[in-house]
Protein backbone atom coordinates (compact mmCIF):
# COMPACT_ATOMS: atom_id res chain seq x y z
CA UNK A 1 0.00 0.00 0.00
CA UNK A 2 1.47 3.29 -1.02
CA UNK A 3 1.98 6.41 1.51
CA UNK A 4 -0.59 8.40 0.72
CA UNK A 5 2.14 11.32 1.96
CA UNK A 6 4.34 10.62 -0.10
CA UNK A 7 2.21 10.31 -3.18
CA UNK A 8 0.65 14.28 -2.61
CA UNK A 9 4.21 15.43 -2.19
CA UNK A 10 5.76 13.85 -5.07
CA UNK A 11 2.91 15.32 -7.52
CA UNK A 12 2.94 18.37 -5.54
CA UNK A 13 6.69 18.87 -5.93
CA UNK A 14 5.65 17.47 -10.16
CA UNK A 15 3.14 19.97 -10.87
CA UNK A 16 5.35 23.48 -11.10
CA UNK A 17 7.12 23.57 -14.65
CA UNK A 18 10.19 24.79 -13.33
CA UNK A 19 10.70 22.08 -11.02
CA UNK A 20 9.88 19.53 -14.14
CA UNK A 21 12.24 21.24 -15.95
CA UNK A 22 14.77 20.48 -13.01
CA UNK A 23 14.20 17.07 -13.26
CA UNK A 24 14.41 16.80 -16.72
CA UNK A 25 17.71 18.19 -16.56
CA UNK A 26 18.97 15.62 -13.45
CA UNK A 27 17.57 12.95 -15.54
CA UNK A 28 21.07 13.98 -17.52
CA UNK A 29 23.05 13.43 -14.58
CA UNK A 30 23.87 15.41 -11.25
CA UNK A 31 23.85 19.22 -11.25
CA UNK A 32 25.03 21.89 -9.03
CA UNK A 33 21.98 24.37 -8.07
CA UNK A 34 23.38 26.92 -10.26
CA UNK A 35 23.55 24.67 -12.93
CA UNK A 36 19.99 24.18 -12.87
CA UNK A 37 18.81 28.04 -12.09
CA UNK A 38 20.90 28.89 -15.24
CA UNK A 39 18.06 28.10 -17.81
CA UNK A 40 15.09 29.61 -15.73
CA UNK A 41 14.68 33.15 -15.25
CA UNK A 42 14.35 33.36 -11.48
CA UNK A 43 16.49 33.97 -8.68
CA UNK A 44 19.23 31.79 -7.38
CA UNK A 45 17.03 31.81 -3.99
CA UNK A 46 13.82 30.66 -5.83
CA UNK A 47 15.73 27.64 -7.22
CA UNK A 48 16.94 26.86 -3.90
CA UNK A 49 13.44 26.63 -2.70
CA UNK A 50 12.21 24.76 -5.99
CA UNK A 51 15.14 22.13 -4.93
CA UNK A 52 13.97 22.02 -1.24
CA UNK A 53 10.46 21.18 -2.62
CA UNK A 54 12.19 18.17 -4.75
CA UNK A 55 14.25 16.62 -1.95
CA UNK A 56 11.54 16.68 0.54
CA UNK A 57 9.56 15.01 -1.52
CA UNK A 58 12.26 12.37 -2.57
CA UNK A 59 12.37 12.91 -5.78
CA UNK A 60 15.98 14.40 -5.96
CA UNK A 61 18.68 14.10 -3.35
CA UNK A 62 21.70 16.65 -2.89
CA UNK A 63 24.74 16.70 -1.15
CA UNK A 64 26.68 19.93 -0.40
CA UNK A 65 30.51 19.65 -0.79
CA UNK A 66 31.97 23.54 -0.03
CA UNK A 67 30.26 25.86 -1.32
CA UNK A 68 28.35 23.45 -4.11
CA UNK A 69 25.21 21.85 -3.29
CA UNK A 70 24.74 19.10 -5.86
CA UNK A 71 21.61 17.34 -7.17
CA UNK A 72 20.74 14.35 -8.51
CA UNK A 73 17.63 12.16 -8.87
CA UNK A 74 16.14 9.82 -6.26
CA UNK A 75 14.63 7.03 -8.67
CA UNK A 76 12.75 6.05 -5.17
CA UNK A 77 10.81 9.13 -5.46
CA UNK A 78 9.64 9.01 -8.81
CA UNK A 79 8.67 5.02 -8.18
CA UNK A 80 6.38 6.60 -5.83
CA UNK A 81 4.48 8.25 -8.68
CA UNK A 82 4.92 4.88 -11.31
CA UNK A 83 3.64 2.83 -8.47
CA UNK A 84 0.55 4.95 -8.49
CA UNK A 85 0.12 5.29 -11.74
CA UNK A 86 0.27 1.80 -12.46
CA UNK A 87 -2.39 1.14 -9.67
CA UNK A 88 -4.77 3.42 -11.64
CA UNK A 89 -4.00 1.75 -15.12
CA UNK A 90 -4.70 -1.68 -13.43
CA UNK A 91 -7.91 -0.64 -12.06
CA UNK A 92 -9.23 0.67 -15.35
CA UNK A 93 -8.18 -2.10 -17.18
CA UNK A 94 -9.91 -4.31 -14.82
CA UNK A 95 -13.04 -2.68 -15.09
CA UNK A 96 -12.78 -2.30 -18.89
CA UNK A 97 -12.42 -5.46 -19.40
CA UNK A 98 -15.46 -6.73 -17.51
CA UNK A 99 -17.60 -3.33 -19.09
CA UNK A 100 -16.53 -5.49 -22.58
CA UNK A 101 -17.73 -8.85 -21.07
CA UNK A 102 -21.07 -6.75 -20.54
CA UNK A 103 -21.32 -5.59 -23.69
CA UNK A 104 -20.06 -9.48 -25.39
CA UNK A 105 -23.48 -10.29 -23.72
CA UNK A 106 -24.34 -13.60 -22.11
CA UNK A 107 -22.14 -16.68 -23.06
CA UNK A 108 -23.65 -19.82 -24.40
CA UNK A 109 -23.33 -21.97 -21.99
CA UNK A 110 -20.25 -24.10 -21.98
CA UNK A 111 -21.15 -27.99 -23.91
CA UNK A 112 -21.21 -30.86 -21.54
CA UNK A 113 -18.35 -32.74 -21.40
CA UNK A 114 -18.72 -36.35 -22.20
CA UNK A 115 -16.03 -38.75 -20.99
CA UNK A 116 -13.76 -40.58 -23.36
CA UNK A 117 -14.79 -44.38 -23.98
CA UNK A 118 -12.05 -44.68 -27.11
CA UNK A 119 -9.20 -45.17 -24.11
CA UNK A 120 -8.73 -49.23 -23.20
CA UNK A 121 -7.83 -50.46 -20.06
CA UNK A 122 -4.77 -51.49 -19.41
Amino acid sequence: MLDQGAVDRVFHALADPSRRAMVERLSRGPASVKELAAPLSMSLAAVVQHVQVLEQSGVIRTEKVGRVRSCRLDPAGLNVAERWIADRRALWERRLDRLGDLLAGPESPPEPRVPDTTEEDT
